[in-house]
């Protein structure tokens, strides 16, 4: 409905969505141009922090902040998120002085965060205030403030917290990922914190649990001849690994490999398999994660890989396909 009570044509609603998402883009842009040493310090403090961060707000700050809390934590930053009347009745036990503080405050002014201020700076706890209001109470009592204002919400009314819970999700979540690259925060590190995720599941998955093993891996010995290589490669995925006797890798023939050859010489069935071979082909390890297999037949542009062990014995054979099926791709 529009504010005279007419209800709202599709053209008109798609005008009011611009207006909300144009208003709100312009205040992350504003937010961009004024990020500077408070946000750094912020970091660097959080960073620092030998305990957890506890994020609390009251209302669509509190939303904000349980949000907040939650991407820090699944990025690797302990934080929880405590209400301010929960905390004044009993939830302040969780608190050591080892943790910091973030609260979250439109207005700044809010009467039941103040008062966890005030119990923060008896116990010498570092606060970081992200509000709207600069200068106000929460402002005045906090360590650094993160200046989360903007010029007006989408709401008409100029009222419903809209672009300033948008602007304040996006301080969030640039502090999460600011603390994750500081804390050399990986994909593996980010899969242990979601393990029952299919997200987690794939990106722990190690080689040895994808790779082929056994009669499935093409494999002929160092004395073996090009027309050897060819019935594996037939056979066996289009890959062959050329081993010595103890089973050590000595090199690899791929199907590229062998039509190269055939190009280059009409006698090729009795040529070495040696001759042929690439010897610094790449490998992986059993225990490697399929991710990092992954990564590496991309920044290669190959399909497959021996899998050898520390002792450099060839124990498998993975396959793009198999990384496919297994969805880490």
């Amino acid at each position: 409905m529009s504010e005279d009570g007419k209800r709202l044509s599709a053209t008109d609603a798609v005008e009011q969505a611009r207006r909300v998402i144009a208003i709100e883009r312009d205040a992350l842009g504003a937010l961009l141009e004024r990020l500077g040493d408070s946000f750094e310090q912020a970091v660097e403090l959080i960073g620092a922090c030998s305990g957890r961060v506890i994020v609390s707000g009251v209302g669509k700050s509190g939303i904000v902040g349980r949000k907040i809390a939650a991407t820090l934590t699944s990025t690797g930053t302990p934080a929880f998120f405590v209400h301010p009347v929960d905390f004044m009745h009993g939830d302040m036990g969780l608190v050591s002085r080892e943790d910091v503080f973030l609260a979250v405050s439109k207005s700044g002014e809010t009467a039941e965060l103040e008062q966890m201020l005030h119990h923060f700076k008896r116990l010498g706890i570092k606060v970081v205030a992200l509000t709207g209001k600069p200068k106000s109470m929460l402002s005045s009592l906090a360590d650094i403030v993160l200046d989360a204002a903007v010029e007006q919400e989408a709401c008409p009314h100029d009222l419903a917290p809209t672009a300033s819970s948008t602007v304040a999700m996006a301080l969030g979540d640039a502090l999460a990922v600011a603390l994750l690259v500081r804390r050399d925060f990986r994909a593996e590190d980010f899969a242990r914190l979601h393990p029952a995720g299919a997200l987690g599941a794939r990106l722990l998955l190690k080689v040895r649990e994808v790779m082929v093993t056994g009669e499935s891996v093409g494999r002929v010995g160092t004395d073996a001849r090009m027309k050897d290589v060819l019935l594996e490669l037939v056979a066996k995925r289009g890959i062959c690994a050329v081993v010595e006797s103890d089973g050590k890798l000595a090199g690899v023939v791929t199907d590229g490999d062998f039509k190269r050859l055939i190009g280059r010489s009409a006698e090729f069935i009795d040529i070495p398999a040696a001759e042929v071979m690439n010897a610094g082909a790449k490998t992986v390890g059993p225990d490697d994660l399929c991710v990092e297999a992954a990564e590496k037949m991309e920044s290669h542009a190959i399909i497959s890989m021996p899998v050898v062990e520390d002792d450099g014995r060839v124990v498998g054979v993975i396959h793009l396909h198999d990384l496919m099926r297994a969805r880490v791709i």
